[in-house]
């Protein structure tokens, strides 16, 4: 007898490739500076954490980046870079993460823009006062932070507040009123002006 042989037989090999996908995590943004100086800065807004196999989207206002803004997208649109930043682009911001199975949006983050003074306005009930009377006048000036203001009279310093309140005027108390404000973080300062008369209780004929 001879050796046994071994029936014939096929062998059949088949790959299959596997994708394994996880959840992403919730993303946050990160700020180069949140207080941005109006017009002036550039802040650069990152969608951390860095993750391999996602894509990222930005939102502003709730919707989609607009085309025609001064801003642009790098490092797989994971950086958003504004240039010039104004109010209508101060947000809120939020940054979404992608892949086949999940999505995942951050918490949304504005910059408090720093911009002002605007030029201020003085409040006065009268451009007339009789004197004996109390002049109060008061000046505000659109700004963030808040603005610091002073008072002048015909150039010379009278003293610093958003109100001024001087009782028993005189006529010497007539003149060119000045109030000034500034802002401490743009180092802007704007003033304007109004004209005050006092008159004696004898003139007569005048609309007050």
């Amino acid at each position: 007898t001879g050796p046994l042989s071994a029936p014939p037989y096929t062998l059949h090999i088949t790959w299959k490739e596997l994708l394994l996908t996880v959840e992403t995590p919730k993303p946050y943004i990160s700020s180069s500076n949140l207080n941005p100086r109006e017009g002036t800065e550039t802040v650069t807004l990152s969608c951390d954490p860095d993750t391999q196999d996602v894509s990222y989207l930005w939102w502003i206002n709730g919707q989609s980046l607009p085309i025609s803004r001064p801003w642009q997208l790098c490092e797989n649109n994971r950086i958003l870079m504004l240039y010039g930043v104004t109010k209508d682009i101060a947000g809120p911001y939020e940054c979404e993460m992608k892949n086949p199975v999940s999505s995942s949006r951050s918490d949304p983050v504005t910059l408090n823009l720093l911009y002002g003074p605007q030029v201020p306005r003085i409040f006065s009930p009268f451009n007339y006062y009789r004197s004996g009377n109390t002049l109060e006048l008061s000046c505000f000036a659109n700004s963030n932070p808040p603005a610091e203001y002073s008072w002048t009279i015909n150039g010379k310093f009278l003293q610093s507040g958003q109100k001024l309140s001087i009782p028993q005027i005189t006529t010497k108390h007539s003149g060119l009123y000045g109030c000034s404000a500034r802002n401490s973080a743009t180092g802007r300062v704007r003033s304007t002006f109004k004209r005050i008369t006092v008159v004696t209780r004898s003139t007569i004929g005048l609309p007050i």
